[in-house]
């Protein structure tokens, strides 16, 4: 008699009985025969799996479609195996790097080319992956000896995934292969081709843009977003990168063993102070006209302590500078605005009052002296204790907050009195040439530390309000962020080595019956990546300080 294992499937709340042995996608196909939802993967027991994953015990399971975050993640990484593959068919000896997203695609680097890469070569790529779709090809997934797997590499000249693998130091590794092409994969892949059903690859600076599909209409592809600054900024940090000898985290991780974590964690400070210091004296050399620097950036980017050094920078040019948080401003609790969901939408536009912070900026340029509000988060309530505040000559106010690049803020003051800024934690280093790191995870780590530490919530509490931290960041932020006079990333080349160690056991406490256990098994995943730096040589102005503590400013 064969041997059955039963199954739960949570959205249908249904127990159902499989021979031992059956996959996901076996199991989809017979709960779901006709589905059309796009699924790319499977959370078991609250761990995201590839759909080639075989039960062997009783399971929670849940599908996941690319709507989802870390569906498309699947989506994208199967994506780009796709792409890896074609060039690899066409140039056999070239380098395909994986950078970063950008105008809601992701940019890539093609390098050790025999031909131009020019709109004739990369149309040809597109065809071939197209090809390689239509054949709807197995994408198999191969567990081996560590060793073995990093000689496998090691042959292929690969040294991106030896430097990565051998920094693992685990027994088994797992690896992917397509139609002969071996890869490396942080996560779940497709179980073949043919269920990428929608991309396009098109010239894009001095390399190609993966078009992706848009989330919200998964039938289309996301629209370009010109991202001009953002592309130049990413560009900056990866020569800060070359600087100090390191693209990936295998090549960092090297560095940390040869004893130069120190003097990494002093050049990358160096350079943030640099990139301050010549913001600074944009300001000061337009002070004829600049009366407010505008600083926004989403949650958990450094925009605090930045404001805070970058005050430190115009003293030193002569500039007195206020900095004033636009927090300050909420409306009292029982106006805030409700999102879609009945929920208290804090992230709204609506939540500040507009009418009364437009009065007091106004009587602020007309020389008059104003009282200051301060919010009262506990009690929901504008409270005033007494502070006022005058521009005086020579004094510049810095208004710090997620709203201050949204031309709907200030709309009666005249723009050339306007600094803005944008900062934001970019992530400038890749695992290796295939396998970027998220923007998002920079801030989510950051978040989890700093909530646990300064506002007594769980990591499971963060992660559960991140999907709608996020949601107010692609309405309320992304789109004005290409407003900015000059973009600033907060990120730091060794901050998830030092992450690492205030995370993990944050993220160990989340419940693995829990449905934040997925991303929470995910980030420790990641961080066992990097070897862990200490954060004795991190110094007390440093924007990491703002989440990990120990910082010379006050909150």
């Amino acid at each position: 008699m064969e041997k059955m294992v039963t199954i739960y499937c949570k959205k249908r709340q249904l127990y159902k009985e499989y021979p031992i042995g059956t996959t996901m996608l076996e199991i989809l196909n017979d709960l779901e025969p006709n589905s059309t939802n796009h699924i790319v993967a499977a959370r078991v027991n609250n761990k995201s799996e590839d759909l080639n994953f075989a039960v062997y015990k009783p399971k929670d399971i849940e599908f996941i479609d690319i709507k989802t975050s870390s569906g498309m993640r699947v989506y994208v990484r199967s994506l780009a195996l796709v792409l890896a593959k074609a060039i690899h068919i066409l140039q056999p000896n070239a380098r395909m790097h994986l950078e970063h997203p950008l105008s809601k695609g992701y940019f890539c680097k093609i390098n050790h080319l025999d031909i131009p890469l020019n709109d004739a070569f990369i149309y040809s790529i597109k065809q071939k992956m197209q090809e390689i779709i239509n054949l709807n090809l197995p994408i198999a997934k191969h567990e081996k000896q560590g060793d073995e797997v990093v000689q496998l590499f090691r042959k292929r000249k690969q040294m991106d995934k030896v430097l990565l693998l051998e920094t693992l130091n685990r027994s088994y590794v797992d690896y992917y292969e397509l139609d002969g092409y071996v890869d490396y994969y942080n996560g779940a892949l497709l179980p073949s081709t043919g269920n990428l059903y929608l991309f396009d690859l098109i010239p894009y600076y001095d390399g190609v843009l993966l078009r992706i599909p848009s989330r919200t209409k998964l039938t289309v592809l996301e629209d370009i977003v010109p991202q001009p600054k953002m592309y130049e900024i990413f560009n900056e940090f990866i020569r800060w990168n070359s600087i100090m000898g390191i693209s990936n985290v295998g090549e960092f991780n090297r560095a940390c063993k040869d004893k130069k974590a120190y003097e990494l964690i002093q050049i990358a400070e160096a350079l943030h102070e640099k990139k301050i210091a010549g913001i600074a004296d944009r300001i000061i050399h337009s002070m004829h006209e600049t009366r407010f620097v505008m600083i926004s950036g989403p949650s958990s980017s450094g925009k605090t302590t930045f404001g805070k050094r970058l005050a430190v920078q115009l003293q030193v040019g002569g500039v007195k500078p206020v900095i004033l948080s636009l927090d300050n401003y909420f409306v009292n609790r029982d106006k805030t605005p409700i999102d879609e969901n009945g929920e208290l939408d804090f992230e709204s536009l609506n939540a500040l009052d507009l009418d009364f912070f437009n009065l007091q900026l106004q009587q602020l340029l007309n020389g008059e002296e104003v009282k200051i509000p301060t919010f009262n988060f506990e009690l929901g309530k504008r409270q005033f204790k007494g502070h006022t505040l005058k521009l005086n000559p020579g004094t510049v106010l810095i208004l710090e907050g997620i709203h201050a690049l949204n031309p709907n803020l200030m709309p009666g003051i005249s723009e050339q009195t306007k600094f803005k800024i944008y900062v934001s934690a970019l992530t400038s280093i890749s695992l290796d040439d295939h396998n970027w790191i998220p923007t998002t995870d920079n801030r989510l780590l950051r978040r989890i530390i700093r909530d646990y530490k300064y506002r007594g919530y769980s990591a499971q509490q963060t992660i559960a309000r991140w999907a709608s931290v996020r949601k107010g960041e692609d309405k309320w932020i992304f789109p004005f962020q290409e407003n900015a006079d000059v973009m600033f990333n907060s990120a730091l080349i060794f901050e998830f080595a030092v992450l690492k160690h205030y995370a993990e056991p944050i993220l160990s406490e989340v419940p693995r019956n829990s449905e934040e256990y997925s991303e929470a098994h995910r980030l420790l995943k990641f961080l066992k990546y990097f070897l862990p730096i200490y954060d004795n040589e991190v110094p007390p102005t440093s924007l990491l300080r703002e989440f990990l503590g120990g910082s010379s400013f006050h909150y």
